[in-house]
């Protein structure tokens, strides 16, 4: 696989500085104040400052809108259908249905991308009987305002040297958005009733690799995808080992712990902006990176068992999901309607 480099500009840089440092204030907050779900609160700056160049009213009320969306719905889905898992499904495959129309039409695919993941999280903490339902809801949308306000800081802070280019999006045919919106709703769908029947809690990493590398929502770029991701993984936790062998037994000292997570991140962020962003291995790198120190480093535990689980949990589910994707490609283009093109 080859992957193009593109050379740093100053806004580049910036950028690299404001996920970074966004992505650490987090974390460190998190830890900190000894906030429950961690990956919430270092993964969603991680996302917003890495997928919107530039923070703006509208992402903001992207976000925001995903975030309560998904909590009303992971709310009343376990409270009313959580012991009718054949009732249940049907109703969170039409929950990802009208976020992958959102990604599929262009202007509201932070609603639709921040919504997949959060509702394919909350769907699979909230479905074990030792999870605080209320505790999980509060601690997404906190994280989530918390991301907002981390990300205006850092766009207060670290400015834009000049103006950016706006990103333009052609218009897709119907049957390509349709085609699109099927393929990401059933792989998403397919990937929840799986963590769910294997009884896959510990296996969050593999979750959200399901999940990402749907982002293209077609066959080419979700091959693409999961060749990045997959690299991108066996980095951030290559990283991650490294990190811990560093600190060893003093994992828990916040002190040692921020300047890594700082420059690990400030690295995988400038690959992920030379490569055109996006879906990167940098951006894979990034994110696996911030699931082990958000997620599983305590002072109870460090990253080596969970860094070695990571990688074939995630590769054995980006594999399958890869013949996943393919065979509702095929099923899709056979039918006018539903067949990919432009």
């Amino acid at each position: 696989m080859s992957t193009r480099y593109n050379p740093l500009s100053a806004n580049d840089l910036r950028q690299c500085i404001r996920i970074t440092t966004g992505a650490t204030i987090g974390f460190t907050l998190c830890k900190l104040f000894n906030w429950n779900y961690g990956i919430f609160f270092t993964i969603t700056p991680m996302l917003l400052l890495g997928l919107a160049p530039v923070m703006s009213a509208h992402a903001m009320r992207q976000i925001i809108a995903s975030s309560a969306m998904a909590i009303i719905e992971v709310g009343l889905l376990t409270t009313l259908l959580g012991g009718f898992p054949g009732m249940m499904i049907p109703v969170v495959f039409l929950l990802f249905v009208y976020r992958f129309i959102a990604m599929s039409k262009g202007n509201s695919f932070l609603f639709g991308a921040f919504g997949v993941v959060m509702l394919s999280i909350m769907l699979n903490f909230a479905s074990y009987p030792d999870t605080d339902l209320n505790n999980l809801l509060f601690n997404n949308f906190f994280a989530t305002l918390l991301s907002v306000v981390i990300a205006y800081l850092m766009m207060a802070l670290f400015p834009d040297v000049e103006p950016r280019t706006p990103r333009g999006s052609s218009p897709k045919a119907p049957h390509r958005m349709r085609h699109e919106t099927l393929l990401g709703a059933t792989v998403a769908t397919v990937s929840f009733i799986a963590f769910q029947v294997l009884d896959l809690q510990d296996s969050l990493s593999a979750q959200a690799s399901t999940i990402l590398i749907l982002f293209p929502m077609h066959w080419n770029g979700v091959l693409d995808t999961a060749r990045k991701r997959a690299i991108g993984t066996i980095l951030g936790v290559s990283v991650g080992v490294i990190c811990q062998f560093i600190l060893y037994d003093w994992s828990h000292l916040l002190l040692l712990v921020i300047p890594l997570l700082w420059i690990s991140i400030f690295l995988f962020s400038q690959f992920h902006l030379r490569e055109g962003g996006g879906s990167s291995i940098g951006f894979g790198a990034m994110t696996t990176l911030g699931i082990l120190f958000g997620q599983y480093l305590n002072a109870d535990n460090d990253l080596i068992f969970s860094a070695m689980y990571r990688i074939s949990s995630m590769t054995v589910a980006i594999i399958l999901t890869l013949l996943l994707c393919h065979t509702v490609h095929l099923l899709l283009n056979r039918f006018e309607s539903t067949r990919f093109g432009y």
